[in-house]
Formats: C-alpha cells, structure tokens, sequence
C-alpha cells in the first residue's frame, strides 16, 4: 500500500497525522469508556509512537522526504500530547 507512496514530504506528514490521529481518536473512547484506562497516557504515547515504524518503514526503502514528513508530524504530536498534559493538571 505504501509502497508506490511518492517520495514527498507532504505524503510524510499526511500519513504521520493521520494514522496515529485514527489510533488516538480510539484509545480516547477507550479511555474513557473504561475507568481504569482513564490514566493511561501511555496508551496515548503508544499511538503516536507507531510513527517509528512508518518511518523505519519508509527510510529503509529510501525514500527520505516521507521519512522527514512523519518526523515532522510526530513533533506535532508530541507537541499536543505536551498541552493536553500540562492542561490536564
């Protein structure tokens, strides 16, 4: 599926935000369907930490720029998890 993904920073940081954005839309219901996941920040760091393995994906078969997109798009997030942190306390 990914792999006739065009070498561009854009389609990087569009796969960097979207899956973890579809895990971490999940793990919020879970959080909060269930009392005892309502602590569990790792499960939030869990989903945004998947963008390891697109970008382990994506530097292995040479293509750079997505790479360099999905570097970018974690920065995002590890940004927002950062305010929802200190806006939670």
């Amino acid at each position: 599926m990914f792999k006739n993904a065009k070498n561009s920073v854009l389609i990087g940081l569009g796969i960097g935000v979207l899956v973890p954005g579809i895990l971490l839309s999940g793990a919020w219901y879970l959080m909060h369907r269930f009392a005892f996941l309502a602590k569990a920040d790792l499960l939030l760091i869990a989903c945004i930490a998947v963008n390891a393995l697109f970008m382990h994906y994506f530097f292995k078969q040479n293509k750079e720029n997505t790479g360099r997109g999905i570097i970018s798009a974690t920065f995002l997030w590890a940004f927002v998890f950062f305010f929802y942190k200190v806006t939670k306390s």
